[in-house]
């Protein structure tokens, strides 16, 4: 690439005893070096370019990957013992139970979680000394950690009646944050919800068998999605005609049990046989294992995300399980540590 000089400083010196010759080699020398080395680079140049033109150029959606990310959450209540930490230290802002973790939950590209209990201020307790109802200031909250859906299958939706419930529903829709588990009907309650993400069409599912089978949905009433092997063979079957990643939530086990119990293990491993890709489960509290059964995951319990219950440091864990997905399959299940603070704030564990 470059030229060969055959001569050292020390020679210059002794041959030409002029100060003056030896700066003008040496400016010289230093001259053709840089001509040669600016030659060779535009070669370079122009040899990466040539190969960037002649190579086929991608459509802009390909070049997306057609990857995504989707975060999921434990339990979600905002009443009780969180209103009144937000009262006294959040000013009243139902933001200030995620201000600790929101901005790594806005990275995700859909995020989903489970409430507990109706949001509303309708109805009346029709539950027990632990029945639960927020406030609709919290969907301020909810909007700002960047909720997108949430299951309202569980044996708190009804804690203040039909009236509260379906006002849940209908606050969740004005505020655009999907809602599945629940419906004015059998048929919604027991359908898919659909969200694309970048090419992907995913189809979310939420069923409970905790709580009265009154609750259920039926068809003309609105209600719950029950759990039970018909159901999720009917919403299942009706998912794989709509998409092409099928996530399943169930509300169901034991509380404060570490273990799942053998009825989350059948009707878990019944989701994957039937076609499901991923089963979120809620309602222990507690966290219990990840299990990756035959071509799908499970986790069995993700325990609590936002909850006051502070009297043990299993009840103030829980898990964020971050789903990847590319090209319409799971990539990979990362679960992140959540540790909930003495606010009831969740933040990432280290």
């Amino acid at each position: 690439m470059f030229p060969y000089f055959p001569f050292k400083r020390e020679i210059l010196f002794k041959q030409y005893q002029s100060p003056l010759l030896f700066i003008f080699l040496l400016v010289l020398f230093s001259g053709l070096v840089g001509f040669f080395l600016i030659q060779d680079i535009q070669k370079t140049t122009e040899n990466i370019e040539n190969i960037y033109l002649t190579q086929p150029r991608l459509p802009a959606a390909y070049l997306k990957l057609n990857q995504g990310t989707l975060f999921f959450v434990g339990d979600i209540m905002l009443n009780r013992g969180i209103k009144s930490v937000v009262e006294t230290y959040g000013g009243g802002n139902f933001e200030f139970p995620f201000f600790k973790i929101a901005d790594y939950l806005k990275t995700a590209d859909i995020l989903f979680g489970n409430l507990e209990g109706p949001i509303s201020d309708k109805g009346k307790n029709v539950g027990s000394i632990y029945s639960f109802r927020a406030i609709p200031e919290v969907l301020k909250g909810l909007k700002f950690a960047g909720f997108d859906i949430l299951s309202v299958a569980n044996n708190h939706i009804f804690d203040y009646g039909r009236e509260a419930m379906e006002d849940t529903l209908i606050r969740l829709k004005e505020a655009q944050i999907e809602y599945i588990g629940a419906g004015f009907s059998g048929k919604e309650a027991l359908s898919p919800k659909i969200i694309e993400l970048k090419g992907t069409k995913i189809a979310f599912l939420a069923f409970t068998n905790l709580g009265e089978k009154s609750w259920e949905a039926k068809e003309n009433s609105s209600g719950i999605a029950w759990l039970s092997k018909e159901n999720l063979k009917h919403s299942i079957k009706k998912a794989k005609e709509e998409a092409e990643l099928i996530i399943v939530s169930m509300h169901y086990g034991q509380e404060y049990q570490l273990q799942p119990t053998k009825e989350q293990k059948d009707f878990s491993h019944l989701a994957i046989d039937l076609g499901a890709d991923l089963v979120i489960g809620h309602h222990p509290h507690v966290v219990q294992p990840i299990e990756q059964y035959k071509r799908g995951y499970i986790a069995y319990s993700l325990g609590n995300f936002v909850f006051d219950q502070n009297f043990s440091k299993e009840t103030m864990e829980g898990l964020l399980l971050e789903v990847l997905i590319k090209s319409g399959k799971i990539k990979e299940v990362i679960p992140r540590e959540i540790k909930i603070n003495n606010l009831f704030q969740p933040e990432l564990g280290i």
